[in-house]
């Protein structure tokens, strides 16, 4: 199984919107960074699992788990001229973007605060989202991170 941390901002797809859909099941879309795109397209697997994260708040944390139910397909956003994700340059023979489906898992006992992990950088080593300027929406993580980051779940604030 391999481990991923997804952002999203909680004002535009938080967690709560997770747990309100359709068997707690959404596409993972809108991802316009060729970087992330690879690893929508050709990382996540199914059954793998990922940290969902919000983003863009005064206190960015790992608020949960979500695990991929359907790997990497074309993202058909990129093809919809009324969405907000329309990419004119992607075409359903040749598309550009990609998405994944996600399911919740559930919500972390408690956020895990950005604060919080930065103080944990010699356990988290080159943890991605501790990465100065790192931007990316969809980051891999490895089974250390994952087991350490779970653990602070548990752990009173530090």
């Amino acid at each position: 199984m391999g481990y991923w941390l997804l952002k999203s901002e909680p004002q535009v797809f938080g967690i709560t919107d997770l747990e309100n859909a359709p068997s707690q099941t959404t596409p993972w879309e809108g991802v316009r960074n060729y970087q992330a795109r690879n690893f929508l397209r050709d990382g996540l697997r199914l059954g793998d699992q990922a940290f969902f994260y919000h983003s863009g708040t005064t206190n960015p944390a790992i608020v949960g788990i979500v695990e991929v139910v359907r790997a990497g397909y074309p993202d058909d956003t990129a093809f919809d001229p009324g969405s907000p994700y329309h990419d004119p340059a992607s075409m359903p023979d040749h598309p550009r973007w990609y998405r994944v489906d996600v399911r919740l898992v559930r919500r972390l006992r408690r956020a895990i605060a950005l604060t919080e992990l930065k103080r944990h950088r010699e356990v988290l080593g080159d943890f991605p989202l501790l990465r100065r300027a790192n931007r990316l929406s969809v980051l891999p993580v490895t089974a250390a991170q994952w087991a350490f980051v779970l653990a602070l779940e548990t752990r009173p604030l530090t």
